[in-house]
């Protein structure tokens, strides 16, 4: 192990940690006093957390700076609107607080403009779908009619560009292929939004195929061309992307909510760095960025104005306090250490990939780049909820994911996505991570496949072999006590 391994990166863990603890159990005693429940499961929560393998490449841990943060009196503002441009009065201290997290994310990032309204990914990728909209559609139709906005417009001139919103064409990575629901999946609403079309994987290799981009692009003439994913294991050359969209007039919309901590900590660079490139970025700001759970939209300038309009135009009132919490994320990844955490995310998936091959499991792509790995389980004769239960029971925490084509669909799945974000927190490193794989090898390997109650092959019931889970808490439960998560919080 190396030093950096030995010592848990997140910023204020150590260095304030008495005061994190005084403060979080004060809070929990004011709580208490109003629902003791609510107060017994937070504390449950922590040790639920401090006590299993959190694999879950979406989930990360927060620092006590960012998590009291959110805890505050901006939770009871409203402040629609822009900074210096709210419909509420007495927000001075809110653009305070926007304008420092706006100014943070465009330092961070290297973007003409940021905005850190959005409450979520989904969120974002919303106001990023309805900014498109309004700059490639209706900008052109108020100038047609001479009028500065669509309330302006007469009935008949209204319903011919609701109905050119409507019409519009995306392009997206399918949801097997390792996109994410809102990139055109038809039970979301960017599946009903757009006349949509998805682009895959190469077949044998499970890798991006840039010339099939283009040509479902020259073919299908996309508005939209969305980049960006959930699930896929590798790099993407944003520029390639960025001339696809350009040779077809479509507008390049990156979705980087999984790697953003990659490209804020300068792992993804050049031609994989993709805010250069995008007319439009969104991400969330947990995740591999390690802040507060919220949602950040990065645009060129001159998309400036239609993004600024993401309230009212889709979103509610600002989460004031989550703002906050995001400036002081943004103001933790700015620091040189965090570029250091970035590239052990991306060393310690390598090792996890490794480790996985090594013991002769089968992974999409023969490996990883980022910060996530996709295992197909189907190797061991399972479904992906078999396996992500089974690791449950052992104190693994994963989730199940879809493998290009996948025989059993969204729901039971054929994979488990693992990511490294979350440990690497804990300060993790490539041995810890090489004896993960060999504990989930060994799981998935003494794991067997159930039966329903008529006696046929089920793909959700399953069997782990006695004693597996128990030594597998016992292994991980040595690992984790190397690595405290909050040291020096004491909830007792």
């Amino acid at each position: 192990m190396t030093a950096a391994s030995q010592s848990s990166p997140v910023p204020g863990a150590g260095d304030h940690a008495a005061a994190a603890s005084a403060a979080f159990n004060a809070a929990l005693e004011v709580i208490a006093a109003v629902e003791p429940r609510i107060a017994e499961a937070t504390r449950a929560e922590l040790a639920d957390q401090r006590g299993s393998l959190k694999l879950i490449a979406s989930e990360n841990y927060a620092s006590p700076a960012v998590l009291l943060t959110m805890g505050s009196w901006f939770s009871d503002k409203y402040a629609e609107g822009t900074v210096g441009h709210r419909f509420y009065a007495g927000c001075q201290n809110v653009d305070t607080v926007e304008s420092l997290a706006a100014e943070h994310a465009r330092e961070l990032f290297g973007a003409p403009y940021a905005y850190v309204q959005p409450h979520s990914g989904i969120d974002a990728n919303l106001v990023a779908f309805w900014s498109i909209l309004a700059h490639r559609i209706e900008s052109p139709a108020l100038e047609k009619h001479a009028v500065k906005n669509v309330n302006e417009l007469s009935e008949a001139d209204w319903e011919e560009l609701r109905h050119e919103f409507g019409n519009q064409r995306m392009l997206g990575m399918s949801l097997d292929a390792g996109g994410h629901l809102t990139h055109g999946f038809r039970p979301n609403i960017s599946g009903k939004m757009f006349h949509q079309r998805s682009y895959g994987t190469d077949p044998e290799t499970g890798l991006l195929d840039y010339d099939r981009v283009a040509a479902a692009a020259r073919e299908f003439r996309p508005l939209v061309l969305i980049a960006g994913y959930s699930a896929y294991p590798r790099r993407v050359n944003f520029a390639k992307m960025r001339e696809i969209a350009d040779e077809v007039g479509a507008t390049l919309m990156v979705d980087m909510a999984h790697f953003a901590g990659l490209v804020a900590g300068k792992v993804f660079t050049g031609d994989e760095d993709p805010v250069p490139f995008a007319h439009i970025t969104t991400s969330t700001t947990h995740k591999s960025l390690r802040g507060p759970r919220g949602g950040l939209v990065l645009a060129q300038q001159e998309y400036a104005d239609s993004v600024d309009r993401g309230c009212p135009m889709v979103l509610g009132g600002p989460l004031s306090h989550v703002m906050a919490a995001k400036a002081v994320a943004f103001a933790e990844a700015r620091r040189p250490s965090f570029a250091d955490y970035a590239q052990r995310i991306a060393d310690n998936a390598q090792s996890l990939a490794e480790g996985f091959m090594s013991r002769g499991a089968k992974l999409v792509t023969d490996g990883t780049d980022n910060h996530l790995v996709l295992l197909d389980v189907s190797s061991f004769g399972l479904t992906g909820r078999q396996a992500e239960s089974a690791l449950l029971d052992a104190g693994v925490v994963t989730n199940r994911n879809s493998v290009p084509a996948d025989r059993n669909g969204a729901w039971y799945t054929s994979g488990i996505r693992f990511g490294t974000p979350a440990l690497t927190t804990r300060g993790f490193g490539k041995d810890e991570f090489d004896t993960v794989a060999e504990l989930v090898v060994d799981v998935l390997s003494n794991t067997t496949p159930g039966t329903n109650k008529a006696g046929a092959p089920s793909k959700a019931t399953y069997a782990l072999a006695d004693g597996v889970a128990d030594r597998t808490k016992a292994i991980s439960a040595e690992l984790l006590d190397k690595h405290p998560l909050y040291p020096g919080i004491d909830l007792s």
